[in-house]
């Protein structure tokens, strides 16, 4: 039985590739996001957004995407709260550390705009069958 995924608080400090996944998960998912342009701000806003999925970029200023995991799964309510990361370092041996790190996914970037909501809720969906 998979939970509906509406809500994303999605995580990324570069403004551009905020403005093309809002587009692309709003416009073209239909989600609903809250985009955060950094780790600090994702702790501020994750209580009131409460968000189905955590979708973090991997690599930030101040706080990286895994702390920033770390950080959010440290609060109660977010401990489960399934989270992908997005990063340009998509080496095997990379992509198995974000997993050891509490990740469901690790999508690659660049990413393409017209496909990520589908990717996503696939992602999502392989997730609950395996739950």
């Amino acid at each position: 039985m998979s939970k509906q995924l509406v809500r994303i608080l999605y995580v990324e400090d570069e403004p551009d590739i905020q403005a093309v996944a809002r587009i692309a998960l709003e416009s073209v998912g239909g989600f609903t996001v809250a985009i955060c342009s950094s780790g600090p701000e994702a702790l501020t806003k994750v209580d009131g957004f409460n968000p189905d999925l955590l979708l973090l970029d991997v690599m930030m200023p101040e706080m990286d995407g895994v702390s920033t995991l770390q950080e959010i799964r440290k609060l109660p309510a977010f401990a489960q709260t399934p989270a992908m990361f997005m990063t340009a370092k998509v080496q095997p041996q990379e992509v198995e550390q974000l997993l050891k790190q509490g990740a469901i996914d690790v999508i690659p970037k660049p990413f393409d705009p017209m496909t990520l909501a589908e990717n996503i809720k696939s992602l999502w969906h392989k997730h609950w069958a395996e739950e």
